[in-house]
């Protein structure tokens, strides 16, 4: 093995084991050639390398930084407390998602074997007519195996290592360690209650983004939804800058509460839409469908027919009988009010204390702090667990996440409560 592979493997092995750990500043280009007796050439490629494999990510002039979830680490959430209510998971609530047991009684038995489509017809035509609401073009499809599987496909089908990628900040902690494990640079691009701010945008654009992961509704973690006023804004930065690939995550899709608008200009030359069901029939159907331009969607479909051919058949025609069967509507209809109900319930309380949040949307709520470690200490002691808003977040202000999913409306007003009292004590109320 080369030297300079070896030094890839061995800081590498440093990162896996902890020895460095994310936000660790390594020694400049020209301190580590001298300290290993590199060509400075050869030492600035050892850094390109860690780079492209999302290990590291400079930062001009401050220097070179382990990246805050690099990708050979792999992060479990420490298992919440039995006598905690757990706010922090993320989840749908499992009593408003479909029952199993009669969409898998009727799935085909006969073997499925090499030779056949990628995707079950009847799911095609479902697909393409819940496109078809919201007036996006879906006649290029594809099934993938969940949201982020489908936004990897179309980021790996037009990007290079060391490409800038946009972010919602907050946002989608996944998809930001999804970019940077694939050797791209996050940058962050400010969010309000009614998604990405134009400015902010455009900021990053002429900052040299290749493209950008939004979230059309229930963003995660701030609960917004585009209005139909930001999205014509945003399609008009993107119809000057056709270059930029833009990527609408639509991960709750019908539950979500809002109406999915649209940030692609009309005939965008590169975009992708990933809708998937894991948040209204269940999240461990890896099942998500995907539009985009033709050029994109041949690439994702190409590669996906080399790689792992398609999404599983069994997995495919479960959906189909959930989303035919006779309840579904009612059922999406009854989740769409109670996620509405609860989080109203929830931001309402916290209104009427002077503590004003922007959820719209969703499951999640995002509220501003000063200090997330202890406000999430102090709710802990009150018996909830929360989620600090560290993970979600690259250069915008601190702040904590609640799901508000899976929580009677009496527990969450309890919740809110708790959140007041930290945030706001008086002289006769506990301090954090």
């Amino acid at each position: 093995m080369a030297k300079a592979d070896q030094l890839v493997a061995d800081i590498e092995q440093k990162i896996r084991t902890g020895q460095l750990g994310p936000g660790d500043r390594l020694a400049p280009v020209r301190e580590f050639a001298v300290e290993h007796g590199l060509a400075p050439n050869t030492a600035a490629a050892v850094y390109k390398a860690l780079s492209s494999r999302g290990l590291v990510q400079g930062e001009g002039r401050r220097g070179t930084f382990v990246a805050n979830k690099p990708a050979v680490r792999v992060h479990i959430d420490e298992p919440i407390p039995n006598n905690l209510v757990n706010l922090a998971h993320g989840n749908p609530d499992p009593t408003l998602l479909p029952d199993l047991t009669t969409a898998l009684a009727s799935v085909p038995s006969e073997p499925l074997l090499y030779g056949r489509e990628q995707i079950v017809p009847e799911l095609a035509d479902l697909f393409r007519s819940d496109f078809a609401i919201d007036e996006i073009d879906a006649s290029e499809l594809a099934v993938v195996a969940g949201a982020l599987d489908g936004i990897e496909r179309v980021l790996a089908a037009h990007l290079r290592p060391g490409d800038s990628v946009g972010i919602e900040d907050p946002g989608y902690s996944s998809v930001t360690e999804l970019v940077t494990a694939m050797g791209f640079r996050p940058m962050p691009i400010t969010i309000d209650g009614q998604g990405p701010d134009p400015d902010s945008l455009r900021e990053a654009i002429d900052r040299g983004i290749s493209a950008i992961v939004i979230t059309p509704r229930a963003q995660n973690p701030i609960g917004a939804s585009i209005s139909e006023q930001r999205a014509q804004a945003l399609r008009a930065v993107f119809a000057e800058h056709p270059h930029v690939l833009v990527i609408e995550d639509d991960h709750a899709g019908p539950v979500s509460g809002a109406p999915h608008q649209s940030t692609i200009p009309v005939d965008g030359p590169n975009w992708a839409v990933v809708r998937s069901v894991a948040k209204s029939l269940g999240p461990d159907l890896r099942v998500s469908a995907l539009v985009g331009d033709s050029t994109t969607m041949g690439r994702v479909r190409g590669r996906q027919a080399v790689g792992t051919g398609w999404v599983s058949h069994i997995l495919q025609h479960t959906v189909v009988a959930m989303l035919t069967a006779r309840h579904h509507r009612s059922l999406i209809d009854l989740a769409v009010k109670t996620y509405d109900s609860r989080r109203l319930a929830f931001i309402g309380r916290l209104s009427d204390n002077g503590i004003k949040v922007e959820a719209t949307s969703g499951l999640n709520v995002w509220i501003p702090v000063a200090d997330e470690a202890a406000v999430v200490a102090g709710m802990e002691r009150r018996g909830f667990a929360i989620r600090s808003g560290v993970r979600y977040r690259l250069s915008t202000p601190p702040g904590v996440r609640v799901t508000i999913a899976s929580t009677e409306e009496q527990i969450l007003v309890q919740v809110a409560d708790a959140l007041i009292e930290i945030l706001q004590p008086t002289s006769h109320r506990r301090n954090v």
